[in-house]
């Protein structure tokens, strides 16, 4: 039976709301936090943002600032809709252990036992200079997908001869099926040998055309029946409806600080390609519910999607001794951490520049949006906001920021 029908109301949809105090945060601190990134608004920098933090299961901070459309001056709602781009990863490699923990794939199963067209891979190596393509050693399984070790790339992440392809290919464009996809994806050849480096990519849309062929549903109604719907997360989906798209949140016609603005995806409109790994949107109150289902492993407000012992699993590092490789790459998964089944994972108390406990887990999203769980500490914070080039700058205040105000 689809825990569907196990849907949360619409007086379960928010988590009890408590003082910092009474959850261990610094009253001035947590103003400090607000108070930083109200001076970020002030400055023209950051449009506007929605900050939730909760600790011990209770709601201690929920604000929203600024504008949510700064073309409009439009001020910013707490339900404001945010283009979450890869924060979607989380959510479908959930998705992906639900199948497992029904048997109904392996993460030992090569990819190619659901998507014949990647039987035939070829990988891209440099001989004297000249690039040469050769069969893989290793066909690439579920679990290189999930912990990207697959040796897909995006095309946007560096020039090699691979990238060129990608972005010739247009292997970004949503007009294309999921199917689709799949089979430019397969035709082109891949970066690294599977299982031997961490580079990210395109590793979750392929997933999210394994799981429509493991569960026999398309991305998002598998989604929407098995997670959203369970879960209460009654704002998140691959596109806005029209009665809500005057809560999409937008980012600055221009970059502030002078780059070239990237064009953030039209969620007014369903778009044929679903990408597992994308192209979600979605509020600060439903991705609030997906992690406190985390942070609870794997259950909330009494439905269970997931065995304890699974989301210690995908939370574990699943990387061990594969590199990361450099350049992009490397800026996304800093030093000290590792890579589970959708998030990273942190490994070492310092060696990182940021704050964190060990075992604590991240990820976010191209646009600005970020997350991060903290099972040691029971706390979980997010920050939605629609900056793309000044992401990592605010990613990294971020958790400085809410590190800051933990006194217990």
């Amino acid at each position: 039976m689809s825990p569907a029908r196990a849907r949360t109301n619409a007086s379960r949809l928010a988590l009890p709301v408590a003082s910092p105090k009474s959850v261990g945060m610094c009253p001035v601190r947590t103003q400090r936090l607000l108070d930083v990134l109200q001076t970020e608004v002030e400055r023209q920098r950051l449009p506007g943002a929605v900050v939730l933090i909760a600790r011990h299961g209770k709601l201690a901070l929920f604000e929203s600032l600024g504008a949510q459309d700064p073309a409009l001056g439009t001020p910013m709602a707490r339900d404001a809709i945010f283009r979450i781009y890869s924060m979607t990863k989380p959510i479908v490699s959930v998705a992906a252990m639900m199948l497992m923990e029904q048997g109904r794939l392996l993460l030992s199963d090569p990819v190619a036992k659901y998507l014949p067209e990647y039987a035939a891979q070829k990988v891209a190596v440099l001989v004297d200079g000249s690039v040469q393509l050769r069969e893989v050693q290793q066909p690439a399984t579920i679990q290189d997908l999930l912990r990207h070790t697959a040796g897909f790339s995006y095309e946007f992440m560096g020039s090699s001869s691979v990238q060129r392809q990608y972005a010739q290919s247009r292997i970004g464009s949503r007009t294309r099926s999921n199917a689709e996809f799949s089979h430019v994806m397969a035709a082109l050849p891949l970066m690294f040998e599977p299982g031997s480096v961490w580079e990210y990519g395109r590793a979750t849309d392929v997933l999210g055309r394994v799981l429509e062929l493991a569960s026999g549903q398309t991305l998002g109604n598998y989604l929407q029946t098995w997670i959203f719907e369970p879960l209460g997360m009654v704002d998140t989906g691959f596109s806005v409806p029209p009665q809500n798209q005057h809560r999409i949140a937008e980012p600055f016609v221009r970059d502030p600080e002078g780059g070239l603005q990237m064009r953030v995806i039209d969620v007014r409109e369903a778009s044929v390609m679903e990408s597992g790994g994308g192209g979600l949107a979605s509020t600060a109150t439903d991705y609030a519910r997906f992690l406190q289902f985390m942070l609870n492993r794997g259950e909330l407000d009494g439905v269970r999607l997931l065995g304890p012992r699974t989301v210690d699993f995908m939370t574990a590092d699943h990387l061990g001794d594969i590199p990361v490789n450099g350049g992009a790459s490397r800026a996304l998964l800093p030093f000290g951490h590792g890579f589970g089944l959708g998030f990273a994972v942190r490994k070492e108390l310092g060696v990182a520049s940021v704050p964190g406990s060990v075992g604590s887990y991240f990820w976010g999203g191209m646009a600005g949006t970020t997350f991060f769980v903290d099972p040691t500490e029971d706390l979980f914070a997010c920050l939605m906001l629609q900056a793309p080039n000044q992401r990592e700058y605010y990613r990294m205040l971020f958790r400085d920021l809410v590190y800051a105000t933990l006194v217990d």
